[in-house]
């Protein structure tokens, strides 16, 4: 009674060939799914990578934004401000340099000016040439402490962006060239005697 017969046998074995065949074609197609699934990815990476120069300037302009300390630093834009100043005001008050110039001058005058020269040659010779070398070097001062504060005030539109300029990089910036500026006027008036000119002999 519970002998099975030949063909039932064969039956059962059909079926769970089937049934396993079954599960391994299911199987395939996730299989075959899984690869689609990746290439759809891959094509959406590379729409996202295929980006137009405005929209990448502007994603670069925002990382930039977002991570400022990647730009520089401005302790050199910082720096020449300060040496602007500086200059500027050595032009306004005189320098080491410019005294030891003046002095040179009224030694070579007092050596190459005879003792029976006139009076208004003594003057020229010993005291205005002074005069107008210290006017010189305070003009150089001047107009090179003009130009790095007018470098330091543009560095910012040159080269790669990054953080805004400091305040106080742009005040110092702009006190530099004022004073080059007014040192500068003040060493030509000087030189040509329209300022404090030499006194007359008569």
């Amino acid at each position: 009674m519970g002998t099975k017969t030949v063909d039932e046998a064969a039956n059962e074995a059909t079926e769970v060939k089937s049934d396993a065949e079954t599960v391994d074609v299911t199987k395939t197609d996730e299989e075959v799914t899984e690869p689609d699934t990746a290439n759809t990815e891959a094509e959406a990476a590379e729409d996202e990578d295929d980006l137009s120069e405005e929209e990448y300037a502007a994603e670069l302009a925002k990382l930039r934004l977002e991570h400022p300390e990647e730009g520089p630093s401005g302790v050199g834009q910082g720096a020449a401000a300060v040496v602007s100043a500086a200059l500027g005001f050595i032009s306004l008050s005189g320098g080491w340099v410019g005294s030891v110039a003046a002095a040179r001058e009224t030694l070579v005058g007092q050596l190459h000016t005879a003792s029976t020269a006139s009076v208004s040659t003594q003057i020229k010779e010993v005291y205005g040439d002074a005069w107008h070398t210290t006017a010189l070097w305070a003009g150089i001062f001047a107009l090179v402490g003009a130009l790095v504060g007018v470098a330091a005030l543009v560095r910012p539109a040159f080269g790669t962006p990054g953080k805004p300029q400091a305040t106080w990089i742009k005040s110092v910036a702009w006190a530099g060239v004022a004073l080059g500026v007014v040192g500068l006027l003040l060493a030509v008036l000087k030189y040509t005697d329209l300022l404090l000119s030499l006194p007359s002999a008569t």
